[in-house]
């Protein structure tokens, strides 16, 4: 980079807002290569702090430039690594919740996209929506106008997207964390005037964590890198690997390729295990009886997940 970014951007930043012209202007001198380094996502953020007029234009570019950072400034590239979430987390918080809604969308994108993070940032992000539905104040709201214990359409949207983003606890399923958390959110705003499509998250989160298949999670982010350098090694040790390998017989192969690739007699029943994991076992049955008691009734999203679970 030859150019002076954090300077460029407090010029474009200087009257609290930022045009169109400008953010293109941004992506073209200072992110020519498409890579940011953590100089640059600072620089980046700290103009998010000051412009009061955030267009879809600089959002954009704000989620994609620092999500690139998040995502691929440390290898293996795709996980989010604990110390970057947690510069992230303390970049974006505010007193313990975010300032916008452009913060929150980063936080989501990343969760989005990630191969795997650390659970709190998943937290952390379901936590500033919890927060905004309770209080009516946050991200998600407009200046705190929309009242409070009730959810919007926009944050039933972000909770899905959250809940079964591919990063964090129980990637593209639901842990129980969240599902505990859908159940607060559910007797904070009974009887409220909530989105049509409230009921259905409820039942489809709670649902996925009682019948979820938990089988095909994806490796760590530490499993990640020791592949990685293994794939990246070309140094003697793979002619030795190769050079075991010339040594087992073609039997040996076969046996292990079915075990890998299915069909042989060790080969894996995932359709087994996915209707293992559908039936409740007695600490779900524990765990949900208990939410659904806890009140002494039960109440039309209850019921409607109960029969949810019975079609399954």
């Amino acid at each position: 980079m030859t150019i002076n970014f954090p300077e460029l951007a407090r010029q474009a930043a200087a009257d609290g807002a930022i045009s169109a012209g400008e953010v293109l202007a941004l992506r073209r001198t200072a992110w020519p290569d498409g890579r940011i380094d953590q100089t640059e996502a600072e620089a980046i953020l700290a103009i998010n702090d000051v412009v009061s007029s955030k267009s879809p234009e600089w959002v954009d570019f704000l989620v994609e430039a620092v999500g690139e950072y998040v995502l691929n400034g440390t290898e293996p590239r795709g996980y989010v690594s604990d110390a970057t979430a947690d510069w992230l987390i303390a970049k974006l918080d505010q007193d313990g919740q975010l300032d916008s809604v452009a913060e929150l969308e980063l936080l989501v994108r990343v969760l989005e996209k990630a191969l795997g993070t650390p659970d709190r940032l998943k937290d952390y992000a379901l936590a500033q929506i919890e927060r905004a539905v309770r209080s009516g104040e946050g991200p998600t709201r407009d200046g705190g106008s929309l009242s409070p214990g009730s959810i919007t359409e926009a944050e039933c949207k972000l909770l899905r997207r959250v809940i079964f983003a591919s990063g964090g606890d129980r990637p593209a399923a639901v842990s129980l964390a969240e599902a505990e958390m859908l159940f607060r959110l559910k007797d904070a705003t009974l009887g409220a005037p909530n989105a049509p499509e409230w009921q259905r998250l409820f039942v489809q989160g709670v649902g996925s964590y009682l019948q979820g298949w938990t089988g095909g999670r994806a490796i760590s982010r530490e499993r990640a890198a020791e592949l990685e350098t293994f794939m990246n090694d070309r140094t003697s040790s793979l002619g030795r690997f190769f050079g075991r390998i010339s040594r087992v017989s073609a039997g040996d192969l076969r046996s292990a390729a079915q075990d890998v690739l299915g069909g042989g007699p060790s080969a894996r029943d995932f359709a087994g295990e996915a209707d293992a994991d559908a039936t409740l076992t007695s600490p779900e049955q524990a765990w949900l009886e208990g939410h659904i008691q806890a009140d002494g009734k039960t109440d039309p999203l209850e019921e409607a997940l109960l029969a949810f679970l019975a079609e399954g």
